[in-house]
């Protein structure tokens, strides 16, 4: 893949459809991963004054604060920091503390989608989404928070094909090299929690080999059973 052409050809695209839509600018959440840091690095190529990162940290790691700021000063971004912890813990509270780790889990990127339509609202700014082809492909997004977005830039970007844009769009190389991780808690790794690598991922979803028996039943299943995270919500049809 030649990584600087793709490149170019994501900021054409960005540049299109922010002038179809009239926007003045583009939102998006800076979590200290590469995901996000590319999305920002494009971002910033369309609108090198109107771009804005939110750093968000919803019962957070320091470490990945720091990080996204890290990113920002690399690429001279606007940032603003929401701090969206007590609002996390007031929703718990006044509604119920669940026993399932991902329904709280899940709650913090619904938060941050809010608030980045938020701000998107009042500037007049398209939100870009952070999720590649690989996590898109296995449902490895929380439905309606990451993976709400106007534009989705990388959707149908392999991850480890990631890490060579973001080469091209200038990221650090500690955040290059950083264990992909949603932040969900202290310790947490994508490859850990989804028990194989983006490489044996990535090489089965281009068709160039298979994982081991287990690995390819698990990515499979998961794929298969996040098949609604990939369509809009289906329709009734009223017949006559």
């Amino acid at each position: 893949m030649d990584y600087k052409k793709v490149t170019e050809d994501l900021v054409n695209w960005l540049r299109e459809k922010a002038e179809d839509a009239g926007a003045k600018g583009f939102v998006f959440g800076l979590s200290g991963g590469i995901d996000s840091a590319v999305v920002a690095g494009l971002s910033k190529r369309v609108f090198p004054d109107n771009s804005l990162g939110l750093i968000m940290p919803c019962e957070s790691i320091d470490e990945d604060r720091e990080d996204a700021i890290k990113v920002s000063e690399a690429l001279d971004l606007e940032t603003r920091t929401v701090d969206l912890t007590n609002t996390y813990r007031e929703l718990i509270k006044a509604s119920l503390y669940s026993e399932n780790r991902m329904a709280r889990s899940n709650i913090k990127p619904r938060l941050r989608m809010t608030t980045i339509y938020y701000y998107a609202q009042d500037l007049g700014y398209l939100v870009l989404g952070p999720s590649n082809a690989s996590e898109w492909y296995l449902g490895y997004s929380t439905k309606y928070g990451d993976s709400g977005a106007d534009l989705m830039p990388i959707v149908n970007i392999l991850k480890t094909d990631v890490f060579e844009i973001a080469k091209e769009l200038g990221i650090p190389d500690e955040i290059i090299n950083k264990k992909p991780s949603a932040g969900l808690w202290v310790g947490q790794t994508d490859e850990d929690e989804m028990g194989f690598t983006y490489d044996e991922l990535d090489s089965y979803i281009r068709g160039e080999r298979e994982p081991e028996k287990d690995k390819k039943e698990k990515i499979d299943r998961m794929h298969r059973l996040s098949h609604h995270k990939r369509e809009m919500a289906p329709k009734f049809i009223l017949k006559n």
